[in-house]
């Protein structure tokens, strides 16, 4: 698994202020689309082009444009939603697929809820949006169902990320064919005894979009 983790200070600027516990969640929600579309530039440096011929004002030239079939942008929900708009800025020709998982809070082991993906991905490149690899389980679990799938070509973007996610997603996709690319803005000190990232930004989820009253 490829591991790439930026060294911009645009990147640590807005990670500073979107782990801040005083960011509100309108400002929150702003600054993870910029910070993913700084990420998805990272991220699609290896997306398949094929020439393109155009003419422009003073002569003939080849460009490049995206290859067919077209990537497929995958948020994780419902934390997964606040970068799709960062990545679509980049990749406006891009298709949108959504899975719904969540995470047991006492197993901390995930389930998958809801599913909004074509059924054969064969020979499609996929980006997986996740603000947080904490334990790893859920991003994991995402990929092989891309890969049972026929995506052959799987990169997960994540906000931050935990040293623990990042190994097990090394472990447990170390046979996984396509490779697989992690591209993340921070990888943080460790996850603490309840499974948050230390020292993170909080619940993603809940800081986007607020705590739904019960």
């Amino acid at each position: 698994m490829r591991v790439i983790n930026p060294d911009h200070p645009l990147i640590a600027h807005k990670l500073t202020y979107l782990r801040d516990e005083r960011t509100d969640s309108p400002t929150f929600r702003r600054l993870a689309e910029e910070l993913m579309t700084l990420l998805a530039y990272e991220a699609t440096r290896d997306v398949r082009v094929e020439p393109f011929q155009i003419v422009t004002p003073v002569a003939p030239t080849t460009g490049i444009k995206l290859s067919k079939p077209k990537p497929l942008i995958v948020p994780i929900l419902r934390a997964g939603l606040g970068m799709l708009e960062g990545m679509v800025r980049l990749l406006p020709s891009a298709e949108v697929g959504f899975l719904g998982m969540a995470r047991d809070e006492e197993t901390l082991e995930p389930t998958t809820y809801a599913n909004r993906l074509p059924d054969d991905l064969s020979g499609r490149q996929v980006y997986v949006l996740d603000p947080m690899l904490a334990t790893g389980g859920s991003m994991v679990d995402a990929i092989w169902f891309l890969i049972e799938r026929g995506a052959d070509d799987i990169t997960a973007v994540t906000l931050l990320a935990a040293p623990e996610g990042v190994e097990h997603l090394r472990t447990s996709l170390a046979d996984a064919v396509p490779s697989i690319t992690l591209v993340t803005g921070a990888i943080d000190e460790r996850l603490n005894d309840v499974g948050y990232i230390v020292p993170g930004l909080g619940d993603a989820g809940d800081r986007l979009y607020g705590v739904a009253a019960q």
